[in-house]
């Protein structure tokens, strides 16, 4: 079966579909994955073909950041989203018997599956529905406001999701010659696929009793190894010359930000009496001192492992990444889904309470820092954790559905 994977996004919405990808592919399917040009090489490091959707994300965070008004920077999103709904459909028209969606252009992925008769299946890193459980991610805090205040904000907070693609979805039907979305809003986000598989452990967000029928949390795709990566000589070097440092890395978020952040960093590793690891990220972050070691993108599973604790910005990917290496975190959120993430991460008693980015300081990291490293709770939950992450396989059920559509 020739099966597509289309996600949009930075590098943490791209990587766990290397490795579902790779499972797929290990299974006798021909997979591509259909994600921006700056990841054109990680998907093919991985054994899989590579579908160009135009556009990249860190440009149109800059661009966002550079509007003058509101109308502004509706327009640049709507720009960018209309791109990217029409690299879907040509990705798709390229061939599929299948597309894997992630949730955010799960909408025009629809679309384009059924202008090609192709079927859908969503394959989401973050829960998606609507639930009296929790708040869903990406809401206007991580506080569980009760059942009816978690299901009212989750259907209010696809509601405006729906929105702000509305405009999109409606053009790109409309020039696939297809049947306008039906006024609900919430079904042109995720309501109208199924089924859908999410993403992470059930130890982590147990699926929701709530849910709809056909929606299930599967277990994490764990990012595949491009072939015949070698970890960095100078970063080898590091790890042998002293005790196992902290990582610090805020993945796509802060762009722009490298220096004042490196700054930071590097005053708070050294009241921390600490070593680090920094990776540079989006925010081009480059600390300075004789226990820190500069780096750039690389295997997290590799990585992680090897450190005392991971400070990041709590998203989905790595978040993941720590949770299955057994290391405390320390969470620093900093917008759309990090802040439920975070919070997960302290329920869980793998990392002491999260330092939200807007009150990070030097002072602040260094505390949060000795906090998760001094407290042997913290780790002896995470390998706990750990030990019990790996043994489950997120892929399993996803593959079994995939059979029963071959067999049909």
């Amino acid at each position: 079966m020739r099966i597509l994977i289309v996600t949009a996004g930075s590098r943490g919405d791209v990587a766990p579909f290397t490795g579902l990808g790779r499972r797929l592919l290990d299974a006798g399917h021909r997979v591509a994955v259909a994600a921006h040009p700056p990841f054109a090489g990680l998907v093919a490091g991985c054994g899989l073909d590579h579908r160009l959707l135009p556009g990249d994300p860190q440009e149109l965070i800059r661009a966002r950041a550079l509007a003058t008004s509101p109308e502004a920077v509706r327009a640049v999103t709507s720009a960018f989203l209309d791109r990217l709904a029409d690299g879907v459909v040509a990705a798709v028209a390229e061939g599929a018997d299948l597309v894997l969606t992630a949730f955010g252009p799960a909408s025009v992925s629809r679309a384009a599956g059924e202008a090609f008769a192709v079927p859908v299946i969503g394959t989401y890193l973050a829960p998606a529905f609507a639930t009296r459980e929790f708040p869903l991610p990406g809401g206007p805090g991580a506080d569980d406001l009760g059942p009816d205040g978690n299901l009212a904000a989750g259907r209010a907070l696809l509601a405006r999701a729906g929105t702000l693609q509305e405009g999109v979805v409606t053009r790109l039907r409309a020039r696939l010659g297809l049947p306008a979305v039906p006024a609900a809003v919430a079904s042109v986000r995720s309501g109208r696929i199924r089924p859908v598989f999410h993403g992470f452990s059930p130890r982590v967000v147990p699926r929701p009793a709530d849910w709809p029928s056909e929606v299930e949390v599967a277990g994490y795709w764990w990012p595949a190894r491009p072939r015949g990566w070698r970890p960095p000589a100078d970063l080898v070097d590091f790890l042998r010359a002293g005790p196992p440092p902290v990582f610090i890395g805020f993945g796509s978020m802060a762009p722009g930000q490298g220096e004042r952040l490196g700054e930071l960093v590097a005053a708070a590793v050294a009241r921390a009496g600490a070593r680090a690891v920094v990776q540079a990220g989006w925010a081009g972050l480059s600390a300075v001192g004789d226990d820190i070691l500069a780096i750039g993108d690389l295997p997290h599973d590799w990585l992680f492992p090897r450190t005392a604790a991971v400070v990041h910005h709590a998203g989905a990917g790595t978040t993941g990444a720590g949770l299955r290496a057994g290391v405390p975190a320390v969470p620093v959120p900093v917008m759309a889904d990090q802040p439920f993430w975070a919070a997960r991460l302290h329920r869980l008693g793998v990392a002491p309470r999260p330092l939200p980015f807007h009150e990070l300081t030097a002072e602040a990291l260094a505390e949060a820092i000795t906090a998760c490293t001094a407290d042997p709770t913290h780790r002896q939950r995470a390998v706990e954790l750990a030990h019990r992450i790996v043994t489950e396989d997120g892929t399993a059920a996803l593959l079994a559905r995939i059979d029963v559509a071959c067999d049909g």
